[in-house]
């Protein structure tokens, strides 16, 4: 039986993952310009790179990262140079006076956009990080298989929930036409949160154990 604890974890990796941020805005701009269909495509593409990470992280490819640091920072500076294309893209868009929305939207075929969505977690290492940092804290040492899966299913239920749940929120007319009369708000405000992720992925220090 679920208790309280496992409620309230489930709650705040919702919060956390529906936190503005590479992946949400970058589904709401797909929703936005390329319709709902390409929208829960992009989310999907999403859930792979995240599912990836997280299943890396059970399987212990974490540790296989901390011990070879040249591949993590080898994902995080590529991870860190496209969240900064993201951030002058969106301030582009800001200073522009079309109030059409280009930025963060994706196109083209199934598989394309697809495998865009997937490109942003797989680009961004912190992902991995964070799974693990979950199976550690949650998670006792003797825990076998079955409990670091079952937890990892525990969670992705959460993902699905809120990057398919942008995917049709940001596909809705009414809420496609607020965002319109808010423009180039909400683009400096994506402008600075791609910048800030990017910069925090490149000051980001590695915790190794000694």
């Amino acid at each position: 039986m679920i208790g309280p604890e496992w409620v309230a974890l489930w709650l705040a990796w919702i919060v956390a993952g529906g936190s503005p941020g590479p992946a949400t805005l970058s589904i709401a701009g797909t929703s936005m310009n390329t319709g709902r269909q390409a929208g829960l495509i992009f989310a999907g593409g999403i859930l792979f790179g995240s599912a990836a990470w997280g299943l890396a992280a059970a399987a212990g490819m974490s540790a296989v990262m901390l011990a070879n640091v040249w591949l993590f920072e080898m994902l995080r500076y590529g991870g860190a140079a496209y969240l900064f294309w993201l951030a002058l893209k969106s301030l582009r868009s800001a200073l522009s006076a079309d109030v059409t929305i280009t930025q963060r939207a994706y196109n083209g075929s199934a598989l394309h956009i697809f495998s865009r969505g997937a490109l942003i977690h797989l680009m961004n290492p912190k992902a991995i990080l964070s799974w693990a940092s979950v199976y550690s804290l949650v998670l006792p040492v003797s825990a076998g298989p079955e409990q670091v899966f079952g937890l990892f299913a525990f969670l992705y239920s959460g993902s699905i929930l809120v990057f398919m749940g942008y995917a049709i929120l940001f596909s809705t007319p009414r809420v496609v036409a607020y965002y319109l009369r808010l423009r180039r708000g909400f683009e400096f405000t994506f402008a600075g949160f791609f910048g800030f992720a990017s910069l925090k992925i490149l000051t980001a220090r590695l915790e190794t154990s000694s």
